[in-house]
């Protein structure tokens, strides 16, 4: 029996119990007084007819004084992030997935029930129904006449429950981050408006939405390490994709004239703020077209995006000025165009072709690492990477790539050794990357050979020669322009996040340490 002097951490000491060990005791004892009085702690439903969101917006300022109430019954569910108790009264505010309503619960009106508010802890869901009413503090709230325990939150929300401060357990525990912080939700809720904007997009002009395999024997599409991984059915390895493109193409061979995939690419490489190793891509492909053609779609998507999440943002969707990382970015049409060796010679001051001698030369001096398997179209993307893509502020489409460095994209069609190829860059960040696709399956093979010799050379990322894509090739695919967008990267833009982990709700991460 404890003494009635002791403070609580001086009991929980005697007893060998942390403050949190007290906790979870208290919630499991009131889950038994749940069940000891009949009370279901965990219920099967509820029948929930509005949202919180929606009782705001019926009742705006001015429509009901302060202390008056009204006819309108609606009964509504969420989590308890807050509790207020004054003897016969209880203030509850609940959150549910549209935001917070106030619970208004007294016990003249709830009755027996009233009893049941002593068992509510933060992080209990819960259902009410009643009436609306404006409380004597203005705040509109829903006068309660029935209070329901829908689940019982064993473990407590964080201790400050308005935010996770530390980056690492709001990304291990997205769940409680979600409950207690505005910012990942507006992520998710523009994620969704992005994915539900470019399917109705496309849908508007005619391309049909394709599922591509997501384990392939072949890992093609990209210069990428992939992940691998063992098929005992089939007794083969094989890979999970890096890219969504040589499946969408096929089905270009076979007749589909415009086609996309949204879906997600695997690449074994390092993680930073603009890299992740799963991620979202979108990539279309339209028949009869080239990256010109490309050029307008890509824009159009972008800024239906833009506008689609801008409310999201508290943005005017009108408005195509939107921040990000200290510059305002005008996504204002049309995007500018440059070329790559127009802009690697303006960073550098010197004339960069693909037979200029002395490219390493320039590279080195300028700090911009190499490897001697590199030829003079690698050194220049790389150039291009470290000295001008960092510095491109607005949208602006970067164009005509080394062929070497685009083994997928049409040759030039008046540029030799170079590719119909662009990438969008904004704010720093490439977001898309485009071809006028090659259709030539003797020079699609030839790249894919060239890309054998940089493999060999050391290149652990070079393409590997695809024989099934080229016997597709060999039936025939019309003249196509395709393009392949981040998603992530785009959401990155548009809600002007600090890093791509912030919109991926469970990204990867090292196993959790124990604490000390």
């Amino acid at each position: 029996m404890s003494d009635p002097t002791d403070t609580p951490e001086e009991f929980d000491a005697r007893e060998g119990l942390s403050r949190e060990d007290e906790v979870l005791r208290a919630r499991r004892q009131s889950l038994e007084r749940l069940r000891a009085a009949g009370i279901e702690p965990f219920a099967v439903d509820f029948q929930q007819d509005t949202h919180a969101a929606d009782i705001h917006a019926a009742f705006p300022d001015g429509v009901l004084a302060n202390e008056e109430g009204s006819d309108r019954r609606a009964s509504v569910a969420g989590r308890v992030v807050l509790a207020r108790r004054h003897g016969k009264l209880t203030f509850l505010v609940i959150r549910d997935r549209t935001g917070d309503l106030q619970l208004f619960c007294e016990q003249a009106t709830l009755g027996d029930g009233y009893a049941l508010l002593d068992e509510i802890d933060l992080g209990d869901i819960i259902g009410a129904a009643g009436t609306v009413v404006r409380t004597r503090r203005g705040e509109v709230s829903l006068r309660a006449d029935s209070v329901t325990m829908l689940t019982k939150a064993l473990r407590p929300l964080p201790e400050k429950w308005h935010g996770l401060k530390d980056p690492d357990l709001q990304q291990r525990r997205r769940y409680l981050h979600l409950i207690a912080d505005e910012a990942p939700r507006r992520a998710f809720l523009a994620r969704a408006a992005v994915l539900k904007t470019i399917r109705a997009e496309l849908d508007a002009v005619g391309y049909l939405e394709f599922e591509g395999p997501m384990l392939q024997t072949v890992a093609g599409g990209a210069n990428a390490r992939p992940f691998t991984t063992f098929h005992h059915v089939l007794d083969q390895e094989m890979k999970l994709r890096i890219s969504l493109e040589l499946f969408l193409k096929r089905m270009l061979v076979g007749g589909v004239e415009r086609v996309f995939e949204l879906g997600r690419n695997f690449r074994n490489e390092g993680i930073d703020r603009d890299h992740n190793p799963e991620f979202t891509m979108l990539e279309a492909y339209r028949a009869y077209g080239d990256y010109d053609t490309m050029v307008t779609l890509t824009q159009d998507l972008i800024v239906a995006c833009a506008r689609a999440v801008a409310p999201i943002m508290g943005r005017d969707p009108e408005s195509l000025v939107l921040p990000f990382r200290e510059h305002q970015i005008d996504l204002t049409l049309p995007f500018r165009r440059i070329t790559i060796l127009g802009s690697v010679s303006e960073a550098t001051g010197e004339v960069i072709t693909l037979e200029r001698p002395g490219l390493r030369e320039i590279a080195e001096r300028f700090g911009v690492a190499h490897e001697d398997a590199w030829g003079p179209g690698k050194i220049i993307q790389e150039l291009f990477e470290k000295l001008v893509e960092g510095t491109i502020v607005e949208p602006t489409f970067v164009c005509d790539f080394p062929r070497e460095v685009s083994p997928l994209a049409r040759p030039h069609r008046s540029q030799p050794g170079l590719t119909e190829h662009f990438d969008l860059v904004i704010g720093g960040l490439e977001l898309v990357t485009a071809f006028s696709e090659l259709t030539d399956p003797d020079e699609q093979r030839a790249k894919f050979e060239d890309q054998q010799r940089a493999k060999a050379a050391g290149d652990e990322e070079a393409h590997p020669l695809d024989e099934d894509f080229l016997r597709a090739l060999e039936h025939g695919m019309p003249p196509t322009g395709g393009m392949g967008m981040g998603i992530d990267r785009l959401l990155m833009l548009l809600t002007d996040a600090p890093s791509l982990r912030d919109l991926i709700m469970f990204p990867s991460q090292r196993p959790e340490q124990p604490a000390d």
